[in-house]
């Protein structure tokens, strides 16, 4: 038996996802979760074999979900489930320990071969992500470099939401002084003085939805 634990802040999404996976003999979604903790959370709970996780999640994001789940729980293997198909989304997923990444417009033909592909321990990639890209990245560390690290773009799409410094230290474990520096350091990167312009940067850049 297949467990599987599906991540999406959309109902329509993960009721869709559910439907086409469980038609699959053998297999079985064993939770659901609304936000990026919460996966995390569910991930320890139901030890699921695979999370197919979409990278856009509220309070947590899908990259630094799938960097605590691989450390928690190392035998499931990530599936990032998203919209967007950027280079450097693909070296963050790579980063963060995901070994699967489908495109939400590919999800009715590649869905069930993606998560075959991660029950038995092999990746699977669609979207951009050719073959010369993933050596690329392999090869050399990464194919493009980020203006921010993971844990900058965590703390800047918090703070596109709405949350606190100490909301943010709880929900990334970290002491709000370290989330004051993080932020500190985003808005010097990216040549910005107000927070204002650091939520406009979070929007434009799909850390958060508008």
């Amino acid at each position: 038996m297949t467990r599987i634990l599906i991540a999406d802040d959309h109902d329509v999404v993960r009721s869709g996802v559910r439907a086409i996976l469980e038609a699959q003999g053998g297999w079985e979604v064993v939770g659901e979760a609304v936000d990026g903790k919460d996966a995390v959370d569910q991930a320890l709970a139901t030890r699921p074999d695979v999370v197919v996780l979409d990278y856009g999640l509220p309070i947590m994001n899908g990259i630094e979900a799938t960097r605590r789940i691989r450390a928690r729980v190392p035998g499931a293997e990530v599936l990032i489930f998203t919209m967007h198909d950027t280079a450097t989304l693909v070296r963050e997923v790579l980063d963060a320990g995901a070994r699967g990444f489908l495109l939400k417009s590919d999800a009715k033909r590649f869905l069930i071969a993606a998560v075959e592909s991660l029950a038995d321990h092999k990746p699977f990639f669609t979207g951009t992500v050719s073959e010369a890209l993933l050596e690329s990245y392999l090869a050399k560390g990464a194919a493009v470099d980020s203006v921010l690290t993971s844990r900058e773009r965590s703390v800047v799409q918090l703070i596109a939401e709405g949350k606190t410094n100490k909301q943010i230290a709880n929900v990334l474990s970290i002491s709000t002084k370290t989330v004051e520096t993080h932020r500190a350091l985003a808005l010097r990167k990216l040549n910005l003085d107000t927070t204002a312009a650091l939520i406009r940067y979070a929007i434009r850049n799909k850390l958060v939805e508008a």
